[in-house]
């Protein structure tokens, strides 16, 4: 499942040039059964079925017995019940020397495994899904395309929607060739050559998009500006 989406683009070319090594862990090979058990009703009772303790923590453990101390894994889980993922976070992720991505599954994972080697649970929106590798994908490509140099021009990030150079806001409307398409031209600012210009214009254009889209990015607005 992982290996298509990680495997192209951007971040394939940041692995195979050596700017991330990433490992994949199957968590049915800690199991503690030859059928490959990983899961077990919930006390309780009720609906699903949840991870069990022992092979998640085996399994991470065998991650940071593989790590020196100094480079031990920032441990995150994946989880509907965690912090939402910002790009202000991934940055932050972006300058760990390792992380460990656990995919949760089913009903959820035993607490006990989160008491005792999970750092952070992250969650890329207020949604649920089947299991915790598709948000564990996404986090992996905004992460990796923070690191410096991987996406070529590092200008790239600094630019665009949420990162703090641009105050966090939506990134405007962006335009190529042809300057005419179906009847609908180009800004004639964009044209002009004129860089300051151009330069206002976007951040006007930013501070519109924003407002009209996501306004609640508006709350923390510098008071100065």
């Amino acid at each position: 499942m992982f290996e298509g989406p990680l495997g192209t683009s951007i971040v394939d070319r940041a692995q195979r040039t050596g700017q991330v090594e990433i490992d994949l862990v199957q968590l049915r090979d800690f199991a503690p059964d030859d059928r490959g058990t990983v899961d077990e009703p919930p006390f309780g009772g009720g609906a699903g079925m949840v991870l069990q303790a022992g092979p998640l923590v085996d399994a991470v453990d065998s991650v940071i017995e593989k790590s020196s101390a100094a480079q031990k894994p920032h441990v995150v889980l994946m989880s509907a019940q965690g912090v939402p993922l910002t790009h202000r976070h991934a940055q932050e992720l972006s300058e760990f020397d390792a992380i460990t991505l656990v995919c949760g599954h089913y009903e959820g994972v035993d607490e006990r495994f989160i008491e005792l080697r999970v750092d952070e649970e992250l969650s890329i929106g207020d949604f649920v899904m089947t299991g915790g590798e598709i948000p564990a994908m996404a986090l992996t490509d905004a992460v990796v395309r923070l690191i410096p140099g991987v996406l070529g021009d590092d200008d790239s990030s600094k630019n665009e929607s949420f990162a703090p150079s641009s105050d966090s806001l939506l990134e405007g409307p962006a335009y190529t060739r042809p300057a005419t398409f179906s009847g609908l031209e180009v800004p004639k600012i964009l044209l002009s050559g004129d860089h300051a210009k151009i330069k206002a214009w976007r951040r006007i254009q930013a501070l519109r998009r924003t407002e009209e889209r996501r306004p609640d990015l508006l709350n923390d607005w510098p008071a100065s500006e």
